[in-house]
C-alpha cells in the first residue's frame, strides 16, 4: 500500500505536536516535584542583643550611706529618688517636734515641783488663767510627780523613735543604692493574674512570673 507525501507529513506533524506535549507535561511535574521538595528557606534576620550597660560602681552604696548620716536625704539625692527627701524630713521633722513638746512638758513640771519641795508657793499652778494667785494649786504635788514620769516617758520614745528614723534614713539610701546596681530587665516580669473558669464559673486569682529567653 502506498503512503503519498502529504499524508506523511500530517502524520509527523502530529506526532511532533504529541511529543512537545508530553515533554511539557514532563517539565511541569519536575518544577512541582522541586517546589515540593525544596521549601523555601525562611530569612533570618540577626539583631544585636547586646546593651550597654553602666559599670558597677561598688562605693555606691557606701557613698548614699555617708551622704544620710551627715544630712539626712542627702544620700536620696545622691540616688536620683528627689521624691524621698520631703518624706525623710517631714518624719525626723515631726519626732524631732514630739521629742521637744514632751521635754519641755517635762521641765515645766520638774521645775514646779522642785519649788514645792523648797517649801515655795508661787509656782506657775498657784495662779489660773488670769493671773490670779490661788489657796490651792490647780495641780496638787503628787499630780507634778506623776506628769514628771508621764512626759519624760514620752521624751524618751520620742527620742528613740527620732533616732530610728534616722538610721532607717541611711538603711534606705544604702539598700537604694544596691538596688539600683541591680539588672532589671523587661523580659523578667511578676504580674497579677485574674482568670474565670467557664466550667463552675468560678474565679481563680494569682500571680504570674513571665521570664523570655
Amino acid at each position: 500500500m502506498k503512503v503519498s507525501p502529504n499524508n506523511f507529513l500530517i502524520s509527523c506533524f502530529f506526532i511532533f505536536l504529541c511529543c512537545l506535549s508530553l515533554t511539557a507535561q514532563e517539565d511541569d511535574n519536575t518544577k512541582e516535584k522541586e517546589t515540593v521538595s525544596k521549601p523555601e528557606t525562611p530569612t533570618i534576620i540577626a539583631l544585636d542583643s547586646i546593651t550597654k550597660k553602666e559599670p558597677i560602681n561598688p562605693l555606691a552604696p557606701a557613698k548614699a550611706a555617708f551622704y544620710s548620716a551627715i544630712l539626712p536625704g542627702l544620700g536620696q539625692a545622691y540616688n536620683k529618688k528627689y521624691w524621698k527627701i520631703p518624706i525623710v524630713w517631714g518624719a525626723l521633722g515631726t519626732g524631732i517636734y514630739f521629742y521637744t513638746k514632751n521635754n519641755k512638758e517635762y521641765h515645766r513640771y520638774r521645775d514646779a515641783y522642785k519649788s514645792r519641795l523648797a517649801g515655795f508657793t508661787n509656782d506657775e499652778f498657784y495662779y489660773d488663767s488670769n493671773g490670779n494667785q490661788l489657796t490651792t494649786p490647780r495641780v496638787t504635788t503628787d499630780g507634778l510627780e506623776r506628769a514628771q514620769k508621764f512626759y519624760r516617758r514620752n521624751k524618751e520614745i520620742s527620742l528613740l523613735v527620732t533616732l530610728g528614723l534616722y538610721a532607717l534614713n541611711i538603711i534606705d539610701a544604702n539598700v537604694d543604692a544596691h538596688l539600683m546596681q541591680y539588672n532589671i530587665d523587661e523580659n523578667l516580669s511578676l504580674a497579677p493574674h485574674y482568670r474565670i473558669n467557664e466550667f463552675d464559673a468560678s474565679s481563680n486569682l494569682g500571680l504570674t512570673l513571665n521570664f523570655k529567653f
